[in-house]
């Protein structure tokens, strides 16, 4: 008997790891005989609601022409409630021996479901009783983003070359999960062993992705403009994010400087206290470092040229928004 969890923020890499999963306990056998896989299709009532019951009744099912049944439970972001999940965790209790349960806690696909709760508590309990593998499939944050890809590559069964990993990285920006599929197809274009050059991928790429604010927020301090601009261009693209949500973004990073300047501070580690900052030391780091490179002056003017755009993307200026966020942005990378 085997009980997993899925787990991710990509549907993607949890489309993939669910397909993973599903052909390791098929193995050799017959698919169409051993797999039930439930939606919440299968879960919706007359009444619109929804009940765990049905998958539970599918577990406790007894294999028929097979040894053994996999049953795969989709969309279990459905079931947040300690009482929706009930029945669910009294089959964990005492589990049928020849069914193997993969869950996969996933938001629903109708409109009305646009959060992803967390799982209960009870049935973390339950799972972790009836020794259950949880398993994340999503990108990693921070750092560990840029390494998973590297894993991703080094596993993958084509070589790419320096070159190669070094456009692909560029190219990608935050979208890294769509990494694993174009992995895929370069392996069905060139055949397992090939060696990739960056011209050889170059047709497969497609639109450059979104980057993180962190970026933009890099070239500016470096005084980068083109640079800012296309990461400016690649967030509101690709990337999908509002000139406001950017904004956000920018105003948090300059309101930073602004509580750091002439405060009485000597290290990374009083700015991040001063900051109210957790964890890493490194935002506050950057934030005084680049507070001192401006000076009060700067940072002041910085401040005003944020709250000027912050009113022309409200309406007091007839641009359009991206042509505020562009003149914003070339203005602040022009302070260094």
């Amino acid at each position: 008997m085997t009980v997993v969890l899925l787990k991710g923020n990509d549907e993607s890499l949890l489309a993939n790891a669910v397909k993973e999963q599903v052909d390791g306990l098929v193995g050799g056998g017959d698919a169409s005989l051993m797999v039930e896989e439930l939606t919440e299709v299968h879960y919706r009532l007359d009444d619109d609601s929804f009940a765990i019951r049905r998958l539970v009744d599918s577990a406790q099912t007894p294999p028929f022409l097979t040894e053994r049944r996999v049953v795969v439970g989709r969309h279990m972001g459905r079931f947040s409630k300690a009482t929706d999940v009930e029945a669910l965790v009294s089959y964990l209790a005492e589990p049928l021996p020849s069914t193997d349960l993969v869950l996969v806690w996933e938001k629903g696909q109708s409109p009305k479901h646009d959060r992803l709760a967390n799982i209960p508590k009870s049935l973390k309990d339950a799972l972790e009783a009836a020794g259950a593998e949880t398993i994340e499939t999503g990108v990693p944050s921070g750092k560990g983003a840029d390494l998973w890809v590297e894993q991703q590559i080094k596993l993958a069964s084509v070589t790419l070359d320096r070159r190669a990993v070094q456009h692909l990285g560029a190219h990608l920006g935050d979208e890294r999960s769509r990494v694993v599929n174009l992995l895929a197809t370069l392996e069905s274009v060139y055949g397992a062993g090939a060696k990739i050059s960056v011209e050889e991928i170059a047709p497969f790429l497609g639109d450059t992705g979104g980057v993180p604010p962190w970026e933009l927020t890099d070239a500016i301090d470096s005084g980068a403009i083109d640079v800012a601009l296309d990461k400016l261009q690649r967030m509101i693209g690709t990337g999908g994010r509002h000139p406001l949500q950017i904004m956000a973004s920018l105003q948090t990073h300059y309101l930073r400087m602004l509580r750091l300047d002439g405060a009485p501070i000597s290290g990374e580690k009083q700015a991040a206290q001063l900051l109210g900052m957790k964890g890493s030391t490194f935002p506050a780091k950057k934030a005084l470092t680049q507070s001192k490179r401006l000076g009060s002056d700067g940072v002041k003017r910085a401040v005003t040229l944020l709250a000027d755009a912050d009113r022309g993307l409200r309406g007091e200026v007839g641009w359009p928004p991206e042509l505020v966020m562009e003149v914003l942005v070339a203005r602040l990378a022009n302070m260094r």
